[in-house]
């Protein structure tokens, strides 16, 4: 081939592909996108409660549809970030009712395209960078009460976003991820072992074995004082036993990725925040209900998942 007709033929290759580059940008610098909620930096999607669960793909309108997108958890009320930078475009309205957390934006570049909802954006127009303030997660608990809220996340096409949503690198851990104390006179929160009621364990028969026990009961003394394992949203009450009686009263804390049901004690407030070991209640006189139990707080994650493993602060080791 002669020189000139290599050259040429080279040069309308570098062309071609340089406008490929323009119409299909590669996913270069960041091929996952950045943290979207405020207190969730891992982008942990939304496991399963009473209203369904939060993956791509899962049943919905009594199995006679899909998810088409993922529910990545956020607290009512926090800061909501980018996860790319590109241009908005909105608003998005998700359920056409215009109830309480019917708003959202769409976000179109670096090769992406995707819908955020049941946020309220800053600005439905215009430039914005990846990890910028987008605007605040809307009060979910308000439409969805007990739900895990949860930003929903839908890209354009329908295709699934959980792959770019996890962090290639998990963000390193901090000092102590486990929960706080929750009740004072147990720093280890031990957890209630077997008495003539049954056992406190996750998983443990009730109801002479026709059941499950879907928490953890850590040991409190009736009337002592009761702190938050995490910092989050408070909401309430929990009327667990749903008969009034002594100890049937309790509050939801949700926040840090977490959500989970305190019950047995009273808490100070049922709404607002709370910080990690923050007072916040006591625990009400459980002997008076069930004479000679172990009073307890029974615990209770949210999507009834065990929470064992969170509430194991210093296990082995010396107080």
């Amino acid at each position: 081939m002669p020189a000139l007709s290599l050259v040429a033929l080279v040069s309308l290759v570098s062309t071609v592909f340089a406008k490929q580059l323009v119409v299909h940008p590669p996913q270069q610098q960041h091929q996952h996108w950045a943290p979207i909620c405020s207190g969730n930096p891992t982008n942990r999607i939304r496991g399963c409660d009473k209203y369904g669960c939060g993956h791509f793909g899962a049943d919905r309108h009594s199995g006679k549809g899909k998810h088409g997108g993922v529910d990545v958890i956020c607290a009512d009320g926090a800061v909501v970030y980018a996860p790319f930078s590109g241009q908005l475009s909105g608003p998005i309205r998700f359920f056409h009712n215009g109830n309480a957390i019917d708003d959202g934006v769409q976000i179109t570049g670096q090769g992406y395209c995707v819908k955020l909802v049941c946020i309220h954006p800053i600005r439905y127009h215009g430039q914005i960078q990846r990890g910028q303030q987008l605007g605040r997660m809307l009060p979910m608990q308000k439409v969805f009460p007990g739900i895990i809220s949860h930003i929903h996340v839908e890209n354009c096409d329908h295709s699934d976003p959980t792959h770019l949503l996890t962090p290639v690198v998990p963000p390193m851990p901090q000092q102590d991820t486990r929960w706080a104390t929750l009740c004072s006179g147990n720093p280890t929160n031990e957890i209630r072992g077997c008495d003539r009621y049954g056992c406190g364990y996750f998983g443990a028969p009730r109801t002479n074995g026709k059941g499950k026990h879907r928490g953890v009961d850590v040991i409190c003394s009736d009337g002592a004082t009761v702190y938050a394992p995490f910092d989050g949203q408070l909401s309430g009450p929990i009327k667990f036993f749903h008969n009034g009686n002594a100890i049937d009263d309790g509050v939801q804390i949700q926040g840090a990725g977490f959500c989970v049901k305190l019950v047995c004690i009273h808490p100070i407030r049922y709404s607002g925040r709370i910080s990690k070991g923050q007072i916040l209640g006591r625990m009400l006189p459980m002997q008076r209900v069930f004479p000679g139990i172990t009073s307890h707080i029974h615990v209770e994650n949210c999507d009834r998942s065990d929470p064992t493993r969170y509430l194991e602060r210093g296990k082995g080791q010396k107080v």
